[in-house]
């Protein structure tokens, strides 16, 4: 029987607190975690892969909504495992306010929030906006524009032969 006719693919385990968070979460979110995992497993389904700090993890939208998801890394089994590698789940959260990629980080023991690629690339200063000298004010000089008083002459700028 192959991968994709119901043959796990891959074990499945979980951090005991993602255990508590999929008991915790209504039983709709429940359900719909169930059955996606069971596609992941079955490699039926993969998840986004997350960028930045969290990086090597895929994240599954639960719900039609998204307001849910699952975060999840590939790893090796156990060596008495059926399987050569397993899903391991780390969190099932609400993805209001970050609340899952903070949690993630928390679990993986990442003493910062962890960031995006997106995010530290927003963060950081591109090397255009560097300035290496006076920065030229847009437009012509003011005293280039017809109708407007110039400047009075400064005796030094006035040339004798």
């Amino acid at each position: 029987m192959s991968a994709g006719q119901g043959q796990p693919a891959f074990g499945l385990s979980f951090d005991p607190r993602a255990l508590t968070d999929l008991l915790q979460a209504p039983s709709d979110i429940r359900d719909l975690t169930l059955a996606c995992l069971q596609e992941v497993v079955q490699a039926q389904r993969f998840g986004l892969r997350l960028d930045g700090d969290l990086e090597g993890y895929r994240k599954l939208f639960v719900d039609s909504r998204k307001e849910w998801r699952v975060v999840y890394g590939l790893r090796p089994a156990p060596a008495e495992s059926a399987h050569q590698k397993e899903i391991h789940v780390v969190a099932v959260r609400p993805r209001a306010g970050n609340d899952i990629y903070d949690t993630v980080g928390a679990r993986l023991g990442m003493t910062r929030r962890p960031l995006s690629a997106r995010t530290h690339a927003a963060r950081s200063r591109p090397p255009q906006l560097t300035a290496r000298g006076p920065v030229p004010r847009p437009g012509p000089p003011s005293t280039a524009l017809p109708g407007l008083p110039r400047p009075a002459p400064h005796p030094a700028d006035h040339h004798t032969r």
